[in-house]
């Protein structure tokens, strides 16, 4: 299904450059619901399906009934009726996935993860989608995600956790890199180690930031919150050098890939000649959300 999607992304990716019209949903209508702030997300969905020939309503879920306390249920089973399709970001801790769980029990039309607490798939998608544009097979390449300082604010832990489960599927060698306290919850390690045994990737965990990136084809380096009481006193402070820098790059493969699901916590996650540099591949990583997500809804709506 992942390998038909990114075939579908493929193809409405190259119609895009060629300027030849779309329209496969015409007047269907998706309702985006958004718990918190988004670029890439809600405009890759917004743009995406006027292109198909559809529409979206934009929905601030803080303006909505869900403020008052309206259940996953009612808003699933209402929005359902009206449209197509329902798409939603619910990052709470905890709360986020069994929302979303909840919404696709009662809906009858499809429910779609823009994230929550523990899933990024539409980031995923285009992520695998970049690095088999970037390179001729996925079979061994040497993809790194790291865990990287930042200040901005706590970031939720599913982009890598979503990586660390679907890069092995595809026979890439995959080494989760983080200080002690940043850990991934123990079931998604134990699935990413089954998937790599499954589908002859290979996965592995390091506390050491230099042997992550070294012979590294593919650098993913992102901050993520501690979501573990394991450490409860860890200071994201006695780690500020866990940045991807030239010098970090330069232990790397010649032509390593950095790249980052954005927005980058610039100065702290990564040095500016970096994302800015040629091994940077993020707008081209950024822009594949627009080709996946229009797949999704294709293949789905």
């Amino acid at each position: 299904e992942i390998d038909f999607l990114l075939d579908v992304a493929g193809d409405l990716k190259r119609k895009f450059y060629m300027d030849v019209p779309t329209p496969y949903l015409p007047l269907k209508t998706i309702f985006l619901m958004f718990f918190e702030q988004s670029t890439r997300t809600r405009n890759s969905m917004e743009a995406g399906i006027a292109q198909l020939g559809g529409h979206a309503n934009y929905l601030d879920t803080s303006s909505m009934q869900i403020s008052h306390g309206e259940s996953a249920k009612d808003t699933g089973i209402i929005l359902s009726s009206f449209g197509h399709g329902i798409a939603c970001r619910n990052c709470f801790w905890e709360i986020g996935n069994k929302y979303l769980r909840e919404m696709a029990a009662h809906s009858s039309r499809p429910i779609m993860n823009l994230q929550c607490d523990l899933y990024h798939p539409m980031q995923g998608v285009a992520d695998l989608m970049t690095i088999k544009e970037k390179f001729t097979s996925t079979k061994g390449i040497k993809v790194s995600i790291i865990w990287a300082y930042a200040t901005s604010h706590k970031k939720p832990i599913s982009v890598p956790l979503t990586q660390a489960l679907l890069f092995p599927r595809y026979q890439m060698d995959v080494t989760l890199a983080y200080p002690k306290g940043f850990e991934l919850p123990d079931w998604a390690i134990d699935e990413a180690k089954e998937n790599a045994t499954r589908y002859g990737g290979s996965f592995r965990i390091t506390h050491d930031i230099e042997e992550a990136f070294r012979d590294a084809d593919v650098v993913i380096p992102k901050n993520w919150g501690s979501w573990s009481s394991k450490d409860p006193d860890v200071n994201i402070d006695d780690f500020k050098d866990w940045k991807c820098t030239e010098k970090l790059m330069s232990i790397a493969s010649k032509d390593v890939k950095y790249m980052h699901a954005l927005p980058a916590d610039r100065g702290n996650e990564v040095e500016d000649s970096v994302i800015d540099g040629p091994h940077s591949i993020v707008y081209q990583e950024a822009e594949n959300r627009l080709h996946t997500a229009k797949a999704v809804m294709m293949l789905t709506m």
